[in-house]
This record gives structure tokens, sequence and C-alpha cells, in this order.
């Protein structure tokens, strides 16, 4: 939903902050230079290609959440919903780090192609699955698919266009995650109300072949193989592949304990919190956890605001299909508008006159979401009008455009140049990370108070019951880790002379 800056190649977007890139001019033409910029004959293929493949990732990205509630209904699946989101992002964590170094030592092409091929197997396991924990199944495979689609387009980038051209493309992913952050909720409602919603994701894989048809000849000619090709192919980084492999399985684990809530989970929660508690601490810059000035909170400020706003908005659909009678369409309306603030949010911190004041910018859009996520469960008292979400969530996904494309900024501010690529993938992990836990922290409240029982096998807005405190659990708790987040927005050394990385 699940959002980015130009990175690092062991970086993978998080769903709408890729909407925080500066849209240009250049967006489609780049520069001059004789060939035609990105849309010249030498790059039309390859542009075309790679950009289509951004936008079935971003509509599938933004449309999701709409399907889901009557998926997670038909399927007798609800306790499990929370589970069927960060199963995505826990693969794609470990598929990022993965891609970044298969690309650096083999190019790009066997990781986008192996990973468009688990992406889209993905998307056809959870669109015919016939459990909920086999729908999970498949989120899982999409998601390890996407981080390694993600990564190995950056690394496409880099080596398949001069660098005058990069900003142009990289310009044209973001305007890639706009349309769909608008339209994707309200398609996916739409086709799950009339069609189904196994069409959500039966309908996607069939359009992977046209952008590989147009894009893997160019990869191969462009940019395949090692980087230097007479210089010897170093072997992965064994530890590196471990700390995030333990991360994800540890993060697993969490996330199996928080839905099971028995006293047995408690063995899979200690295993989990065991292998994820160094794994994090060997990949995140020394004092993230206690928000030390300067780097340190500009990495937990990203992961504190996504992962809170992304479990709220997970829910939302859910409660207003459930709660008030909506259908997925109108469900996938009340987030329609909040692509279009996010990106207006992103384009008034690049503003030159912004970075004076980027600190006090920062701490308002941690409070636009706060307030934002505290203010959508009102609409789970009657007289409170359905469409208070849809204003709410236009101002905080405001408040996150200006928390998102800060950070970014700010992180590469406090980074030196030979830090820069750790440095970003470790926002990155922080991002995710943050992602499943508060997913998966949301799912266990959510599933403790009831909210399990929600739910029909039919595609109509009928509901079994009404349980607002299940998704009060929800909400509120993700609002005080928003507003928790308002407090980091002021340690980020943006005051005087930027703190020096711990």
């Amino acid at each position: 939903m699940t959002t980015p800056e130009p990175r690092d190649t062991d970086v993978t977007p998080t769903p709408r902050a890729a909407a925080s890139r500066p849209l240009g001019g250049d967006a489609v033409h780049g520069g001059d230079g004789g060939d035609g910029g990105v849309l010249g004959p030498a790059h039309r293929a390859l542009s075309i290609g790679i950009v289509a493949v951004v936008f079935l990732i971003a509509f599938e990205a933004t449309a999701v959440g709409t399907a889901m509630p009557v998926a997670a209904r038909e399927l007798h699946g609800v306790a499990l919903y929370a589970f069927a989101f960060s199963s995505y992002f826990t693969t794609s964590l470990f598929g990022m780090v993965v891609a970044g170094q298969w690309a650096d030592r083999r190019g790009p092409l066997g990781a986008l192609a192996s990973g468009m091929a688990a992406w889209a197997a993905g998307l056809a396991l959870s669109g015919t699955a016939g459990a909920m924990w086999v729908f999970v199944a498949g989120r899982a495979v999409q998601g390890l698919g996407g981080g390694l689609v993600i990564v190995a387009l950056y690394v496409v980038v880099s080596r398949a266009y001069p660098s005058r051209l990069q900003p142009a493309i990289m310009a044209a992913f973001a305007a890639s995650w706009v349309i769909p952050s608008v339209v994707g909720p309200l398609a996916a409602g739409t086709v799950a109300e009339h069609l189904g919603w196994r069409w959500v994701f039966l309908g996607i894989p069939a359009l992977v072949a046209v952008p590989l048809v147009l894009a893997l000849p160019a990869i191969r000619q462009r940019a395949s193989g090692p980087a230097d090709p007479g210089a010897p192919v170093p072997s992965f980084d064994r530890r590196r592949i471990r700390l995030a492999l333990g991360i994800a399985l540890g993060a697993g684990l969490l996330q199996y304990a928080g839905q099971d809530l028995r006293w047995l989970s408690l063995l899979p929660a200690a295993a989990g919190a065991a292998l994820l508690v160094p794994s994090v601490l060997g990949v995140l810059p020394k004092g993230t956890y206690r928000a030390a000035r300067g780097l340190p909170s500009v990495v937990l400020l990203r992961g504190i605001a996504a992962g809170s706003f992304i479990a709220a908005e997970s829910f939302v659909p859910l409660m207003l299909v459930t709660q008030r009678g909506l259908s997925p369409t109108l469900a996938g309306l009340s987030l329609a508008a909040g692509g279009a603030t996010w990106a207006l949010g992103s384009f008034v911190q690049s503003r030159p006159r912004a970075e004076a004041h980027r600190e006090r910018l920062v701490v308002l859009g941690m409070l636009l979401v706060a307030g934002a996520i505290a203010a959508a469960p009102t609409v789970l008292i009657d007289g409170v009008p359905a469409w208070t979400v849809a204003v709410a969530w236009t101002f905080g996904c405001f408040g996150m455009g200006l928390v998102i494309g800060s950070t970014s900024v700010l992180l590469l501010k406090l980074s030196a140049p030979e830090e820069a690529g750790t440095n970003s993938a470790a926002l990155q992990i922080s991002d995710a990370l943050s992602n499943v836990l508060l997913l998966a922290a949301g799912g266990a409240a959510f599933a403790a108070l009831g909210g399990g029982a929600i739910g029909t096998a039919t595609h109509t807005a009928t509901t079994t019951g009404s349980h607002p405190a299940a998704f009060t659990a929800v909400f509120l708790p993700m609002a005080g880790v928003a507003l928790a987040g308002a407090w980091v927005a002021t340690r980020l050394g943006v005051r005087g002379r930027p703190v020096v990385p711990e």
C-alpha cells in the first residue's frame, strides 16, 4: 500500500512512498542528448516495459486492501486478516536483500525474471485459494517476488540509462504509483463487488507477459552480467543474508504467535524474538532503538510512520464493509483521494523554501497521521457519517507525504557517500519491519477482542455482528505510535549543524 526515493540497489520501495518523488516536466522525455530521452529509439521498449511493471505492482498494491475484506470473509479467515498483509512485507524484506546482491554480482536479469514469476505465482495462488492459510501463503510468495523485482529495476536503471536520463525514468516510476493510488481501490472494489474478489488477483498475472516481452531483451542487451565483466565475481555476503533471514523468520514466528493467542504460542514468540532482536540490531544504525539524535532517529521515524499508517489503513476497508455496511466499491473510494494528497505533501516538502522548516513539517506530518488514525474509528458510532474516514485519510496521507519524503532527504544528508547504500537499506528495513510488527500486533488485538467472528461467506455487505472494540483496539494504539513519532521527529538533527551518524 501498501511506497520511494532513488536509493541504493539494496533498497525496495514501500507502496505509496513512491509518490514522494518530485514529478517534473522531464518525467517522460528526459534529457535531449540526441537519442530522444527515455522514450527515444534507444530506450523506448525498455522504458515502456519497466514502467509497465511498476504500474502493475502499484495497482495490485493499492487494490488488494479493498478486495481483502471480501476475500477474508469468504475464506472464513478474518482472524488472519492482518497476517495476509504482513506476510507480504516479511518475505519482500528477505527478497530485497537477496536481489541486491544477486543483481550486483550477476546482473538484474535473473532477479527480475524470477521475481516477476514469483509475484505472478503468488497472485495466482491467492486468487485460487480455498482456505485462508493458502491465501496467506500466496501473499508470502508474492512478497518475495515483489522484493526481487523492485530492487532489480533500480539496478536496470543504474546500468541501462545514462546519468542524465536516470532522474526522468525515476520520475516515471513515481508517476506510475500516483494513478493506481487514486483509482486502484475504487477499481478493485468494483471488480470484487461485481465479478468476485478472486479476479482482483487473477486478472493481473496474465498482464505480466506484456511488459516482460518488451523489457527483457533490452535488459539482456544493456544490463546483463556483472557490472565489471573483467573483475572476479565476489561471493554473496552471507552475514547480511543470514541477518535478513533472521528478521524474516523472527517476524513470521511473532506473527504466528500473535494470531494463535494460546499459551503454547509463547514458544514461537520467544523463538521469534530471539531471532529478530539480534538481527535487527545488526542491520540498523546504532542507537536506533533509543531514538539517538540524527541518523538513528531518521531511521526510527521512517518505521514508526510507515508501520502505524499501513497497519491502520489495512483495517479501514474491513471496518467500513463489515461495520457500516458499505460495498467494497465505496470502501475503496474512501481511500482513493489519499494518493493525490500524499503526492501533494511530498511536493510541499520538496520545495526549497521548506528546507528551513523541515523539522516542523515532519512534526506536523506525524500529528496529521496520528489525528487521521484516531479519527477513523469514530465511524463506528452510527451518527458519524461514513465519509468521515475519507476526509481524515486525505489529511493523513498529506502528512505521510511530508514525512516519507523528508526522511529520505535527511537520510542522504546525514550519510557519508560511502555509507549511503547501507543507510538506505537500513531505512527500508525499518519501514518493512515496522509494517510487519505493527500489523501483527494490530491483528492480535483484533482477534483477541472478537474480530475473527466478523464475516460471512457471501459477497454482500452483511455482517455477523458488530465488533467496535476489535477495531478500536487497532486504531487507537496505532494513533499512539504515530503520536510518539511526532516526538521522534524533534530529534532528527536538522536544527543547526547536522549530527554525525553514530
